[in-house]
């Protein structure tokens, strides 16, 4: 994927990183992983520190030395590793000034849980495809949620479409297909022309020459003004 020194600028620039989120970032990912993208660059790019985790699996006690030991203040996990962590200790964030979470459908109840059990640090549901540099949309979930917490809002400067067959914008509650554009949709897939024209495609509502991302995701915007998962468009 042939994501750009502007896509990655656009992440860092995000205002959910204000207030001293960047301080100090856990890198625990694979380079090649998407994720670090967010783990080295935010942080750098901000002034802020990259700590890198010990090898093998995160785990909870490494989240806490990193956070004692050394000023730890931002960590993402894919969704699956966050449940496990939550599930055992759900005050194992505390001391963070931010935990995110994706990669798939958030469980209902173990981000209130974990946000409950640690009131100072925002708990926040991510999504992202690497087509969009990492994360797309972001929504803050606190111990009153209820349900799964939905998609969200789009990230600064990125808007988010959900689209009929014929790209037309279908209003509240009708399930379409998501589509991302703004800063962050990547080049495309490099060497492979084909695929890239298929999935990155004219934006008829932004600028002259803008594209936007075909994410193969069923949504739906709720009244709130959320967007929700469905499924896949494939599945």
């Amino acid at each position: 994927v042939g994501v750009t020194h502007g896509d990655v600028l656009a992440l860092a620039a995000d205002s959910s990183w204000d207030d001293g989120v960047p301080d100090a970032v856990l890198m625990h990912s694979a380079y090649v992983f998407d994720a670090s993208t967010f783990e080295i660059w935010v942080p750098l790019l901000n002034g802020g520190r990259v700590v890198v985790a010990p090898g093998g699996v995160l785990e909870a006690h490494a989240v806490r030395e990193a956070v004692e030991l050394h000023g730890v203040t931002a960590l993402f996990l894919t969704t699956a590793l966050f449940n496990v962590m939550a599930e055992a200790d759900p005050a194992v964030f505390s001391g963070l000034r931010v935990v995110a979470a994706g990669g798939e459908a958030a469980t209902p109840d173990l981000m209130q849980r974990a946000a409950a059990a640690s009131p100072r640090t925002l708990v926040l549901h991510v999504y992202g495809p690497t087509e969009t540099t990492t994360f797309a949309a972001r929504h803050p979930v606190t111990a009153d949620s209820t349900g799964v917490a939905p998609i969200g809002r789009a990230l600064d400067g990125m808007s988010l479409y959900v689209l009929d067959d014929a790209l037309g914008l279908v209003p509240p509650g009708v399930v379409g297909e998501l589509y991302v554009s703004g800063h962050g949709v990547a080049r495309g897939y490099q060497g492979r022309a084909a695929l890239t024209a298929g999935r990155f495609v004219a934006d008829p509502y932004g600028a002259p020459g803008s594209r936007m991302y075909r994410t193969g995701d069923l949504v739906r915007w709720t009244a709130a003004g959320d967007i929700e998962y469905v499924g896949r468009a494939d599945g």
